[in-house]
């Protein structure tokens, strides 16, 4: 009998932002990720990682600043260290609470390339901010190097695209994985940008929006279920408003009606909402929950949230 097949989305609180937090938010995460486990179903797992791949990328332009005879550090070489160092913290965490329910599982991280497509409108127009600010000198320099930048916070900083995702080059790996019985962490900050040059994979200037991945990874997997864990418990019509209505549940024709009407945030609920409107399709048993980061069973706890269906 086929076993069910589920994709959990860590967002930020899963994750924190320093290296001491994340070691404390992982440890939270895995609770809420093995409750998933021990009901036995396929198990795969993506991430945020805003924060930390801003770390990454301002600490090695800093080192490149302070020596200018090392070459710069690519944004695609910072996605793939972020995706290294959150997998190993998140796999531990997560192989530690295995064990201590008795629950013998690999739990494997791979480093995830994701395609993009060299055409995509978000190439002319960049919209997500990263690194540190800079000096006016220093953004004309960059801008020199073919780099876009914007002012925030008093000075300037770098601003990349947002292509949506195109395919997963290691897809085959994580579903033979997932066959095994092993617990997988994929497509970390929303995979590594790469665009296909023939036989090439070039890393591509870019960030992609992890809810996106999220539900591409689901849809290549024919994933029953997303469960997209985030730091409300459901989503609501007119958030942030005095006539704010948390939604129990609704189908796939209502979220369009919604975002339609706007309401839901661009870069908070919105592109969860996408991500849940484009995997569920038109497919009668694929499901989306949006919920809170809590361990699902703690003290008696019901799992609730958002329920997306067709």
């Amino acid at each position: 009998m086929r076993k069910k097949k589920i994709v959990i989305a860590l967002g930020h609180d899963a994750l924190g932002t320093t290296l001491p937090e994340q070691k404390v938010a992982t440890k939270r995460a895995a609770k809420a990720v093995v409750d998933f486990i021990k009901e036995d179903y396929q198990v795969a797992i993506t991430h945020s990682n805003g924060p930390q791949v801003g770390m990454i990328h301002t600490a090695m332009a800093e080192f490149c600043r302070i020596y200018p005879e090392y070459t710069a550090t690519p944004m695609s070489v910072c996605s793939a260290m972020s995706q290294g160092y959150i997998g190993y913290d998140l796999q531990n965490a997560i192989r530690t609470e295995l064990l201590s329910r008795g629950i013998y599982k690999t739990v494997s991280t791979i480093l995830t390339q994701v395609s993009v497509d060299p055409y995509d409108d978000a190439f002319y127009h960049p919209t997500k901010v990263i690194g540190r600010v800079m000096t006016e000198a220093e953004s004309e320099a960059e801008e020199k190097k073919g780099n876009h930048v914007v002012e925030d916070q008093g000075g300037f900083r770098r601003i990349v695209a947002a292509p949506k995702p195109m395919d997963i080059v290691e897809i085959d790996a994580i579903r033979a994985l997932l066959d095994a019985g092993q617990v997988v962490v994929a497509c970390g900050g929303g995979g590594i940008p790469v665009l296909v040059q023939h036989n090439k994979l070039k890393g591509a200037s870019a960030v992609i929006e992890k809810d996106s991945v999220a539900g591409k990874l689901a849809d290549l997997l024919d994933a029953d279920r997303l469960v997209i864990l985030t730091g409300v418990e459901k989503a609501c019509l007119s958030f942030g408003k005095e006539n704010e209505e948390p939604i129990d549940e609704m189908t796939v024709a209502q979220a369009k009606e919604y975002m339609a009407e706007g309401h839901f945030g661009e870069g908070t609920m919105l592109p969860k909402i996408e991500a849940a409107v484009a995997f569920i399709g038109n497919s009668a048993v694929r499901s989306v929950l949006i919920t809170k980061l809590e361990p699902v069973q703690e003290e008696g706890r019901q799992l609730t949230g958002t329920l997306i269906h067709k």
